[in-house]
């Protein structure tokens, strides 16, 4: 998401095993320790008060039944370092399954999605939708159905892959994919599009043209500064299938290649995208947004994402 993530999943998988490790010890060995002592402690207390009676000596409080029980209770009691280890695997394992394959959260720190998502959105992305994928190899182990254009993807960026970002998916596997005059033309056929009143944009306090855009019938907003270029003076990376690839005063003309996916970003003139660093691997998909679920700073773009 335009800045560099920290490595969550690995962390998290670290803290998996080690706690997996003390988990499965606790269940093997330490439990079965402390109630060999809890048991043992209990015997030598009963028996101690059972030979005091015989004597007709009464025995103190330390032998009553409830004297007895706290101590069986205190020497079942997990230690600390085991509370804080195996006791924490459970809650582990089953954030680290819901985050690698089930939703991961995010969060937007930037407008390059503007109007569909703002800066502070606390999104979720489908994990499942595209196939599973191995949680740090990335390897796909179940096969999950193709991205469609008009979805809002996370992926690492391909020149970076440490990276997170988000943009919404425009080209496929083969489309021919043209913005030329600020106009998205996909297949020879323009993108269709309508005026949709303006948008204050609290980073820049300056006003754009919003429009409602239609790919393949997942219609969404998009902002575009008529006065921009069609891209950032100085021209695009130089990527990986570059020569797919021409550019001009007007913009742009790319054909993508197989397995390849070409994003952009729905505030046209502030986002950083295929565009500049070149098109997404299929590999490099985390997963599709599709929820907002907090902004601290406001809560009207809570809900579904389109």
């Amino acid at each position: 998401m335009e800045d560099p993530a920290v490595n969550f999943t690995l962390l998290l998988f670290v803290l998996l095993v080690l706690t997996g490790v003390f988990w499965i010890a606790e269940k093997l060995r330490f439990s079965r320790q402390r109630v060999d002592a809890a048991q043992a402690a209990v015997s030598a207390l009963r028996r101690r008060r059972d030979e005091l009676q015989q004597q007709g000596i009464r025995a103190d409080d330390s032998l009553s039944d409830e004297s007895i029980a706290a101590t069986r209770e205190r020497l079942l009691r997990q230690p600390w370092w085991l509370e804080w280890t195996a006791g924490l695997f459970p809650v582990i394992a089953l954030v680290f399954v819901l985050r690698s394959f089930i939703a991961e959260p995010f969060k937007i720190p930037s407008g390059s999605m503007e109007p569909t998502l703002v800066p502070g959105d606390l999104i979720l992305v489908n994990k499942f939708a595209y196939g599973l994928r191995l949680p740090l190899g990335h390897e796909r182990i179940t096969p999950g159905k193709a991205p469609q254009r008009g979805a809002v993807i996370v992926f690492r960026l391909p020149k970076d892959p440490s990276i997170d970002y988000i943009k919404r998916i425009v080209g496929l596997p083969g489309d021919t994919v043209s913005y030329e005059n600020k106009q998205l033309v996909i297949n020879g056929k323009p993108v269709a599009e309508r005026a949709a009143g303006q948008w204050f944009d609290p980073s820049t306090m300056a006003y754009y043209q919003r429009y409602e855009e239609s790919l393949e019938g997942v219609k969404h907003y998009i902002l575009i500064n008529p006065e921009a270029p069609p891209y950032v003076i100085g021209g695009p990376d130089n990527f990986p299938h570059r020569d797919a690839c021409h550019y001009d005063a007007q913009g742009f003309v790319c054909k993508v290649p197989p397995g390849m996916y070409f994003v952009m970003g729905d505030n046209r003139d502030n986002s950083l995208d295929s565009r500049y660093w070149g098109f997404v691997p299929a590999r490099n998909i985390v997963g599709r947004a599709f929820f907002v679920w907090m902004n601290f700073s406001g809560l009207k773009n809570i809900g579904p994402i389109h």
